[in-house]
């Protein structure tokens, strides 16, 4: 007999794409796909629940299922449909909570998969350049989406250790982009102008959507030989993305703030619903996150098929030209470095014999050159004084005095 695998969040367009991707697996018996919002996409052959993992209906829905493998990917930063950050977050937390309850009662559950973030490392400016698995964050996130997965991951911890037989496995997913992505970042980066913090350029990393789906195939089935699909393990694509390398390739021109200015405008923002700019989103574009993935590729066995970069470069292509297309901007800065480069190529050329020009540079580095016949020389400032009736200088004796 084949599992019963049952998905939250299934509404949404990552949990119905991993729905009808799961319906595929030959050992796959049947798929219970669950929401409180009738999904507006297809969701196969699987069966479809509605109900809100927010109320305890959802213990009957796997008792009356005999549900043996559950995927929770109902953890998001944004709400679905109408509702604002207080939804949102009972949706992740209490959810979590009543869906961990119930399947800490279910003799049948045998395999439970959480869909995490890295935001539970949070941001701040004495961050390790690199965070592994097992590294202490330095400053607990204070709010948004980032505090309720640091919620949701101690509510599993406990899970884990009321219930060992079931395999538990954490999924810390960096920012996950593609031509459908759905997170607050992404509402960030679809801005015609994006404000920045001034003075800083964070590195970010991405995953792609379809990696995603993947990576929860491998991490809801029996471990291949050799690997390991039980713990946490944080899922990246290779590389990292400066954020104004974002801006550039997306065509969007940055608006530099201080600090005080940037979390006025996320308010701002966040008040009439154009994107959920956090205190914990500001930090991330301030300082920055990037995670370490040695676990994901020797220990899970999994090796993305999309790089950071590549990532970037789907979701961009999705979204279409910004005001400053990266192709039109090469063009008029070519055209403007042609002549400048002619035009500095002829102020370099010697004056003619006997002549001097001085460059206004500080006075330690200011040198005089000494036009001789066709060729000319650069020399420090007064290091060829008296020098003129001596003839050439020797090439192996230094000039002037260091």
């Amino acid at each position: 007999m084949g599992k019963v695998v049952l998905v939250t969040g299934a509404a949404r367009q990552l949990g119905g794409r991993f729905v009808r991707r799961v319906q595929r697996d030959s050992g796959v018996d049947r798929v219970i796909a669950v929401d409180a919002v009738p999904p507006g996409h297809d969701l196969g052959d699987a069966e479809f629940v509605l109900a809100d993992i927010r109320q305890p209906a959802i213990a009957r829905v796997l008792a009356e299922h005999s549900v043996d493998t559950v995927v929770h990917l109902d953890v998001s930063g944004k709400a679905l449909g109408a509702g604002g950050r207080t939804a949102v977050k009972e949706n992740n937390v209490i959810g979590t909570m009543q869906l961990l309850g119930a399947c800490q009662k279910s003799p049948t559950v045998q395999r439970l998969v959480i869909k995490s973030s890295t935001s539970v490392y949070g941001s701040a400016p004495r961050d390790p350049a690199v965070f592994t698995e097992t590294t202490p964050p330095k400053s607990l996130p204070s709010g948004g989406f980032a505090k309720d997965a640091v919620e949701v991951e101690g509510y599993v911890r406990g899970f884990a250790r009321r219930r060992p037989d079931v395999a538990v496995c954490v999924l810390r997913f960096a920012n996950i982009l593609g031509p459908d992505p759905d997170s607050p970042l992404a509402d960030y980066l679809a801005l015609p102008v994006l404000p920045t913090v001034f003075g800083y350029d964070p590195r970010l990393q991405f995953v792609h959507e379809d990696d995603v789906i993947d990576v929860i195939g491998i991490a809801s089935h029996e471990p291949r030989r050799g690997t390991l699909n039980s713990g946490t393990f944080n899922i990246a694509g290779d590389g990292v993305l400066l954020l104004s390398q974002c801006s550039r390739r997306l065509g969007r021109p940055t608006v530099p703030l201080l600090l005080p200015a940037v979390t006025w405008v996320g308010s701002a923002l966040r008040t009439i619903g154009m994107t959920d700019f956090s205190p914990e989103q500001i930090r991330l574009l301030t300082h920055g996150r990037v995670v370490s993935t040695v676990q994901m590729r020797e220990t899970l066995g999994f090796h993305p098929r999309f790089s950071t970069a590549e990532t970037f470069a789907a979701y961009a292509d999705s979204r279409g030209p910004g005001l400053l297309p990266p192709e039109r901007v090469g063009r008029a800065v070519d055209r403007l470095a042609g002549p400048a480069s002619r035009a500095g190529h002829i102020q370099l050329t010697s004056p003619g014999r006997g002549a001097h020009r001085r460059w206004r540079t500080p006075r330690s580095f200011r040198s005089t050159t000494t036009a001789r016949g066709r060729g000319a020389r650069s020399v420090p400032h007064g290091a060829g004084r008296g020098r003129a009736a001596a003839g050439p200088r020797d090439p192996r004796r230094p000039v002037g005095r260091l």
